[in-house]
């Protein structure tokens, strides 16, 4: 599984740097390369634009970004903030009804779907972050839309055979973003 938090910038073929947001954006800022630089979330396979104007401590400043606002609803310092939910009545008068009460049951039954499903939500995360960094990175190579198809099809190796021609940095991005997508369950 990839680091929630991490990114990787690619020079052409080439990676340049893997790691934490600011630490990629330090990276790219003192690389000097004639070739455009691409940074990629890791957990999404979206590309991101870093702002490297500036010292190193104004480049991070930028990343880590101004501190949120405190609110006055709900209980800041738990991070709960209110919400406006729309149900039918027949809803509430369950929700009326639970001991614990209606927030209670509400979140009880979002862990329940979150738990059951949270397999399913990964191999789904790990498939769009893969398709999302080969179609960007490797769209125009040779077998890039074979592998696209064995990836959602969940078929492992012939993924791996797919991507063996591919430039050995990017072969290996794609390969550790979809792998989650080829976990067993």
């Amino acid at each position: 599984m990839t680091d929630p938090l991490s990114c990787t910038a690619f020079v052409g073929d080439r990676r340049l740097a893997t790691g934490a947001p600011k630490d990629v954006a330090l990276a790219v800022k003192r690389a000097s390369t004639d070739g455009a630089v691409l940074v990629f979330d890791d957990a999404t396979g979206r590309q991101i634009d870093f702002d490297l104007r500036g010292s190193d401590a104004e480049v991070v400043a930028r990343l880590c970004g101004p501190e949120a606002p405190a609110r006055a609803r709900g209980r800041p310092k738990l991070g709960v903030v209110a919400r406006e939910v729309t149900l039918l009545p027949r809803h509430w008068d369950w929700l009326a009804a639970q001991p614990e009460g209606a927030s209670a049951a509400l979140r009880r039954l979002i862990d329940q779907a979150r738990a059951q499903g949270a397999q399913a939500d990964a191999v789904r995360q790990a498939r769009t972050a893969a398709d999302r960094f080969m179609m960007a990175m490797l769209g125009d190579r040779p077998g890039w839309e074979e592998a696209s198809r064995a990836l959602y099809a969940g078929n492992a190796a012939l993924f791996q055979a797919l991507t063996d021609p591919w430039p050995p940095d990017l072969r290996d991005h794609a390969r550790r973003l979809a792998a989650p997508a080829f976990a067993e369950g």
